[in-house]
């Protein structure tokens, strides 16, 4: 049954743990007002998108999410492909894109496929969320160096190119002060982790450019004054003819929103010894891009960042997220002005920053160093998200991942004849493992295979090798498949048809130590009809007395 973590915490809630959440939730919602603002510009909307996409998301999944210390709204993960599709089909297809991934993420939950997780490998994630990483560094550069550019290209190439036709437009006072918000950043981790280095680089940057006259772009001066209150909420122009291009960006939107709110759930379990309920914030997390569009929101999900402020600052129950959303509501009534003054290079430093954290470049390289196999998944996602698209990115990405895993199942299988005793060149004592005791011999013209490892599509053509390499076809062939844990429609297709070619030399098959999962297989295969149910032996001792019989 799905049932928010808000409900299951407010049973046993008290004073000691409002007072806790509170303090967290005014930390965390002055944290995620510049986030909220850059992330918004970077994907080449409007800041105040940002702003209505953090409190109304981030509200929605605090409410109805699965998790206790979920932070909700606006990320980075998002930029790239918000930006390609406002430049590929306008801000209404974003609009439109988001609700179709609300929906899907809604049916996720519903559909109880909340540890979809595990089925993202883990070098696919690494590449794309570094690649994501590389894209959200160029895209400030612009703003970093002062060059005052606006409609950017989406492809990276492009975006540099136009930026070095433009280096002329450097702004020296926009780069400094860019870097002071780098260099404050930095230097505020290292004193306190109490005051945002966000906060504070922002609150010293946009008074020194406006005490002293600084040249420089800031929110006000491209954008306009930002609203002081929230729209009234109205559906965004239906194009049935665009839905039909928008489903693979919206289903995009869906994976990167379930991957990163998951990921971040996982992550803050640990932080917190709790549990979470994947499905719930599935479909809390479907109902918040549902909804979050409807305001003219971005799309959004669950922000590790924010998420692990609110721990640390001693956020235990959803409530702490309920009080972020409110904080930054009262900042946009009552402070939009001021927020006009922030510098746009204060806010390329901030994602600057955002984007090394994101990158987790040591995971790149761990992963990377594993296996060739991790590498080549890791390396060609990174580059397809640079240089193409995430969608691209994702879908090659999985399907050299399973390449991989297939090729190392693969490896781990293997077929083995045991010994075929008193053959044509002399008899000699049977060789099996230790824990296969037994006194009985092979008859002549037996043989006995022993098969371990998975029997699927990827490995099944060693079983069929080895067959092939049997010159003159034996009376009986044993088949030893203990150490076989799973077979697939291929590897039992295969069985029967190795049952029909030795049928006509009059070779009998016989089966031992057969599992049960692999047993409910053979069955529905059709293999037991064909030999027999007598011809299948729990003990090797067994399946060699029959044997010597049909000799």
């Amino acid at each position: 049954m799905l049932i928010p973590k808000l409900f299951d915490t407010l049973k046993d809630y008290s004073a000691e743990k409002f007072s806790k959440d509170a303090t967290a939730g005014l930390i965390v919602g002055i944290v995620s007002l510049p986030l909220a603002i850059a992330f918004a510009i970077a994907s080449g909307a409007t800041p105040d998108k940002g702003l209505y996409t953090a409190i109304i998301a981030g509200f929605i999944i605090s409410a109805f999410g699965g998790s206790r210390v979920q932070i909700g709204g606006p990320t980075g993960a998002f930029v790239i492909i918000v930006y390609r599709i406002i430049q590929q089909y306008g801000y209404n297809g974003l609009l439109l894109s988001t609700i179709i991934a609300g929906i899907i993420l809604v049916i996720f939950g519903l559909c109880q496929l909340g540890s979809i997780i595990k089925f993202i490998p883990y070098s696919v994630i690494t590449g794309f969320t570094f690649g994501i990483a590389v894209l959200i560094f160029i895209g400030q550069i612009p703003d970093f160096m002062g060059l005052a550019l606006t409609n950017l290209p989406a492809d990276a190439i492009e975006k540099m190119s136009m930026m070095g036709r433009n280096l002329d437009k450097f702004n020296v006072y926009a780069f400094g002060l860019a870097a002071f918000t780098l260099l404050t950043i930095w230097l505020s981790g290292k004193v306190t982790k109490r005051i945002p280095g966000s906060l504070l680089a922002i609150l010293l940057a946009s008074a020194a450019a406006y005490f002293f006259g600084f040249p420089v772009e800031t929110i006000g001066s491209r954008f306009g004054q930002l609203p002081t209150s929230l729209p009234h909420p109205a559906l965004p122009v239906f194009d049935f003819n665009a839905i039909r291009g928008l489903l693979s960006p919206a289903f995009t939107i869906a994976m990167l929103g379930a991957i990163e709110s998951l990921l971040s759930a996982v992550v803050a379990d640990g932080m917190i010894g709790s549990r979470h309920d994947s499905n719930m914030e599935l479909v809390a997390q479907g109902a918040a891009n549902i909804i979050s569009p409807l305001f003219g929101g971005l799309p959004a999900t669950g922000a590790i960042a924010r998420t692990a402020t609110n721990i640390k600052n001693g956020g235990r129950t959803p409530v702490a997220g309920l009080i972020s959303s409110f904080t930054l509501l009262m900042i946009v009534l009552l402070l939009g002005g001021l927020v006009s003054h922030i510098p746009l290079a204060c806010l390329a430093g901030i994602l600057m920053s955002v984007a090394y954290h994101m990158s987790e470049w040591r995971s790149v390289l761990a992963t990377v160093r594993l296996s060739r196999g991790a590498a080549a998944v890791t390396l060609v996602t990174l580059g397809l998200t640079i240089l193409v698209n995430l969608t691209v990115a994702i879908e090659i990405g999985m399907i050299l991942a399973t390449m991989a895993f297939i090729r190392g199942m693969s490896a781990a299988s293997n077929v083995k004849m045991i010994k075929a005793l008193q053959a044509e060149d002399g008899g000699a004592e049977t060789d099996f493992d230790e824990d296969e005791k037994f006194s009985a011999l092979l008859p002549e013209k037996a043989m006995l295979y022993e098969i371990s490892g998975p029997m699927f599509f990827g490995a099944i053509y060693k079983f069929k090798e080895a067959l092939e390499e049997i010159s003159r076809p034996p009376a009986v062939i044993i088949l030893k498949l203990t150490h076989v844990p799973f077979i697939d429609s291929t590897g039992v297709n295969a069985l029967k048809e190795a049952l029909k070619i030795f049928a006509r030399s009059g070779t009998k098959f016989i089966f031992c130590g057969v599992q049960p999962q692999v047993m409910t297989r053979l069955l529905q295969g059709g293999i037991s009809e064909t030999v027999g149910r007598e011809s299948f032996y729990k003990e090797l001792k067994t399946a060699v007395d029959h044997a010597r019989k049909l000799c």
